[in-house]
């Protein structure tokens, strides 16, 4: 399954209108969205408030990461400007597909559809200067009332909806947190194999020693999302005790 190094801004002093600013609001997205990756099998790194954006991409680049993903809010020299952004480098084909998704998906949920665009960038760093195929997401403008408020009053669908188009990037399903619980593997002896989407034809992962304890992490109608050592796909609900 796939894993993304999740790098949300560490600009504490850019200011939201109307109190806050883009690290707070930007790390509580992240959080929103940690349940939702968990659900969805996306695993993750993540960078942290007291690190910078040098630090993050070099902490990005020390692993072995299918995505980097930046996100940050905007700033205008009048304050008037409103719009989502997704910046790529310009010649990663990965970064403008992803950017696209996600500009596609805002669409939903922003109330300026119009206002949103991929935008190909060579001087932002964390687009530049990735190993792994990477877009830096303005989620609106922070020094816009209008866009400043959306932010606050949305963090979870944002969250939601930016999950939403990872799973759509990797080509996986998009689950809704749910309990997470443990359960042993029945196969009468064999290995369990585990695969990368819930379909018998889905390519295999990895696989699960009979009776081995397993962690599900969603639930579907006739398959599990599990994660075992390092291993997280799809089984069988019929294997699982």
């Amino acid at each position: 399954m796939p894993i993304i190094y999740l790098s949300p801004s560490t600009q504490e002093f850019n200011p939201y209108s109307g109190g806050g600013n883009e690290e707070q609001y930007m790390n509580l997205i992240a959080d929103a969205m940690e349940p939702y990756l968990v659900s969805s099998g996306i695993r993750f790194v993540r960078n942290s408030p007291d690190m910078t954006a040098a630090s993050s991409i070099a902490e990005s680049n020390m692993g072995n990461y299918d995505l980097h993903f930046a996100i940050h809010s905007n700033a205008s020299s009048t304050g008037n400007a409103r719009g989502v952004e997704a910046y790529y480098y310009p010649s990663s084909a990965e970064g403008k597909r992803f950017a696209e998704i996600l500009v596609r998906n805002l669409q939903l949920i922003y109330p300026l559809p119009n206002a949103t665009r991929i935008v190909p960038t060579t001087s932002l760093g964390e687009v530049r200067r990735t190993k792994a195929p990477s877009v830096l997401l303005e989620v609106a403008y922070h020094d816009n009332p209008l866009d400043a408020e959306w932010i606050r009053n949305n963090v979870e669908a944002i969250a939601q909806n930016l999950v939403l188009s990872l799973t759509e990037y990797f080509g996986i399903p998009f689950n809704y947190p749910q309990p997470i619980y443990v359960t042993t593997v029945a196969t009468r002896g064999s290995n369990l194999n585990v695969r990368y989407t819930p379909s018998a034809t889905a390519s295999i992962v990895g696989s699960i020693p009979n009776g081995s304890e397993v962690t599900v992490f969603a639930t579907l109608p006739d398959w599990s999302l599990v994660g075992y050592n390092q291993t997280v796909g799809y089984v069988r609900n019929s294997f699982l005790q």
